[in-house]
């Protein structure tokens, strides 16, 4: 596929990962849509920063994926889909479970019937590493059970597997793509590198929940890189791609790493209220990227440290957008 000239739509396109995937798909000549929850106050979120260069070639489209019938005006006309668009806290789907199931499950749904009528060329389904749980075995393949430990993985179990079953069923050319832990610039504070960074800088301790678990992170550039590699090959259809490194690291080492990349010595304390409960902490994640090797010759360029360093240079930029430190769900 060559995305000169195509039509591309992207849920969840003024997200983390979503602003950085339509930057890119620009780049490559697409011509972009973004659809976005309505805000009164108008488009937020991580569009904000693009370069207005690129801002201002983005038709964006506000909305929400429970109304069906606005989400079929978005789809049609667009030769792919990228669906993005979800609540992704988990503290949050601990809080309010239906309105997550109601956004990720039946927004999904919607994206799919409205592609099934426009007969999309490719819709790429974003999912989670989260829904396999805590590893039953490393590295975690695309074969590995699916064990969802929160109300959120469970909603992207479901999500993922109704769109594998429009394959099957409708012949539908679609793919799940499956990103471990993705950070980078853009990345909102209720994650927990631009936590670890921002607590770093401006407060005398560093405020975490458990400092065991293990995540593999990926840059988002290389996940990007991998979304647009799924949408570019047939052979995908159908499947599940993991996109990881094949190598995790603590959240306790990860904020040390942080702290000496900064210079700084701070203590990192536990914070109870930031501990999930003990079922549905997944203690760790570790992926095995080798279907996407194989199917797409991806692999991840950007190293742990360089992409710490560049969030780092991100975060210090933008310390206006980081005015509360405390919890978030």
């Amino acid at each position: 596929m060559h995305w000169q000239g195509k039509h591309v739509l992207v849920t969840g396109g003024a997200g983390f990962i979503g602003s950085h995937l339509c930057e890119r798909l620009l780049d490559a000549g697409a011509k972009v849509t973004v659809f976005t929850r309505y805000s009164s106050n108008g488009i937020q979120g991580a569009l904000l920063d693009v370069p207005e260069t690129a801002f201002s070639q983005l038709n964006i489209i506000a909305g929400d994926l429970r109304d069906a019938s606005g989400v079929e005006a978005a789809v049609s006309g667009q030769d792919v889909v990228f669906h993005l668009a979800a609540h992704i806290g988990i503290p949050y789907s601990y809080v309010h479970p239906n309105d997550v199931v109601q956004v990720n499950v039946n927004g999904t749904v919607n994206v799919l019937e409205a592609c099934r009528r426009a007969k999309t060329g490719k819709i790429v389904l974003f999912s989670t590493s989260e829904t396999y749980g805590t590893a039953q075995y490393t590295p975690i393949d695309e074969n590995h059970p699916m064990h969802p430990q929160s109300p959120y993985a469970a909603s992207k179990v479901s999500a993922d597997q109704i769109g594998l079953s429009y394959a099957r069923s409708f012949d539908m050319p679609v793919a799940i793509c499956r990103p471990f832990n993705t950070y980078g610039p853009r990345q909102p504070a209720r994650a927990v590198l631009p936590t670890i960074i921002v607590q770093a800088l401006s407060r005398d301790a560093v405020h975490l929940g458990s400092l065991t678990p293990r995540r593999d992170l990926l840059y988002v550039a290389d996940t990007v890189r991998g979304a647009m590699r799924i949408a570019e090959e047939d052979a995908t259809i159908g499947q599940t791609i993991n996109l990881a490194t094949g190598s995790d690291v603590s959240i306790g080492d990860l904020a040390n790493t942080v702290l000496a990349q900064l210079g700084v010595n701070k203590p990192i304390l536990t914070d109870a209220a930031r501990i999930r409960p003990d079922k549905s902490e997944v203690m760790q994640l570790l992926g095995d990227a080798s279907r996407a090797s194989e199917l797409l010759q991806w692999q991840p360029e950007t190293t742990l440290e360089d992409g710490i360093q560049k969030t780092i240079s991100w975060v210090k930029r933008n310390m206006h957008l980081f005015h509360d430190t405390g919890y978030r769900i």
